[in-house]
């Protein structure tokens, strides 16, 4: 049994967990209709007010992988580990489905656990479980720029669902920290988004970064909302991330990035002078196609993106992507992905319009479901599910739309 920090002492909040078989939920949840993205926000107080729909998938998250403290478990973890970006995922989801009480006990937990209690004065670290002693505590104290953006992009968007300055002040406060100790220029690229604050620039002009850590529409929001010239920055060095690291439609799950040379060589991303393993895109980089696809398609990069990562979809036969493909060449590894890679890649074939793709990658996962205690792969489906059910979208700002009316019971059957 795992000990949150101690110091803060608050009433427990106990929100009633719907037992659900994930599985069965996976199955009854396929088929729903595409959201509607090219909506303008709901208005502060309509979206205050709005009623919560019932989300199965999330619920049986909450029941196999989020403790009543508010953490996000790993279970296949050797250490039962604990992400950064599993709290900012899950403070999402709850976040989409009007979940104040879960969303509070996840924040709680976050801020006392990753952040030694104050999230308004240090970045969370990225990683917490046991330790080699059999305590519990902090295993990694750097931060992982992708769990610290999705955590300022949600306090904001909650800050302005639930009218509440706290959420709103906390997410001004992380964002200006992420600017100074989550970003570098990098000569050649300008502003760019580091993955983490230490350990991303391996050699002397020369960067490892991680595609799947700027999705367009947060960078957009930031860029938009936040009057600071550093946000349009990093959002441009990230759409070139995007496309300039995979030449041939597939991200890889890091990119490298070195300056230009005193012997002339101009600065770019590196591939083929990379090994094969700082080639492949797998774990991370299916990310990459999920955030692409639910892009606003009011969003002025939609349509280039939309284009440049269909080459996934391409190479993706009866619903099953490829578990690794080489960015460089764009060969697959010739093994398949686990089933959380179909449900990300719904909203980019719902983007494309490919409805034959669509339906295999249903098929797949009526068949195939993602284990209800496996967690990255369960995110993914809640992401690339959800997005289809029209339970959230993005307005072309990157600002968070959040459904205009409760869910049905019973999505469509195809």
């Amino acid at each position: 049994m795992t000990r949150a920090r101690a110091g803060r002492i608050r009433p427990p909040l106990l929100p009633a967990l719907l037992p659900v078989i994930a599985p069965a939920v996976l199955a009854a949840l396929l088929g729903a209709s595409p959201a509607r993205a090219d909506a303008p926000p709901a208005s502060d107080a309509a979206a205050a007010t709005a009623p919560a729909c019932t989300w199965p998938a999330w619920q049986a998250f909450q029941s196999h992988l989020l403790q009543q403290d508010g953490r996000v478990i790993d279970p296949a973890s050797p250490r039962a580990h604990t992400v950064s970006e599993a709290q900012a995922y899950a403070l999402f989801f709850a976040l989409v489905a009007g979940d104040r009480d879960v969303f509070e006990r996840i924040l709680r937990w976050t801020e006392d656990n990753l952040a030694a209690g104050d999230l308004s004065l240090r970045l969370p670290a990225w990683q917490w479980g046991r330790r080699d002693d059999g305590s519990w505590g902090v295993l990694d104290a750097n931060s992982a720029a992708d769990a610290d953006l999705w955590l300022a992009y949600v306090l904001a968007q909650a800050g302005r669902r639930w009218d509440e300055r706290r959420y709103r002040a906390l997410s001004s406060l992380l964002a200006e920290r992420i600017l100074r100790e989550e970003t570098a220029v990098v000569p050649g690229l300008g502003r760019v988004l580091l993955p983490g604050a230490q350990g991303f620039e391996p050699a002397d002009g020369l960067w490892r970064l991680n595609p799947s850590y700027v999705p367009p529409f947060l960078l957009r929001w930031f860029a938009t909302h936040s009057g600071d010239p550093r946000w349009a920055a990093v959002h441009r060095s990230g759409l070139r991330l995007l496309q300039d690291s995979a030449p041939h439609g597939f991200a890889p799950d890091w990119a490298y990035f070195r300056q230009a040379a005193a012997d002339g060589k101009p600065a770019g991303f590196e591939l083929d002078e990379r090994g094969a393993p700082d080639r492949a895109g797998a774990y991370d980089a299916i990310r990459v196609y999920l955030w692409v696809g639910i892009t606003s398609p009011a969003d002025p990069e939609r349509a280039a993106l939309l284009q440049h990562f269909s080459a996934m979809t391409a190479a993706t036969a009866g619903g099953a992507p490829p578990r690794s493909v080489d960015a460089a060449t764009g060969r697959g590894d010739g093994s398949l992905g686990p089933p959380g890679f179909s449900a990300a890649l719904l909203p980019l074939s719902a983007a494309l319009g490919q409805e034959e793709a669509l339906h295999s990658l249903r098929n797949r996962l009526r068949a195939e479901p993602p284990a209800a205690d496996a967690y990255y792969e369960q995110a993914l489906a809640l992401f690339g599910m959800g997005s289809l059910e029209g339970r959230y979208a993005f307005a072309a700002d990157g600002s968070l739309i959040f459904a205009a009316a409760p869910c049905a019971a019973e999505p469509p059957h195809p």
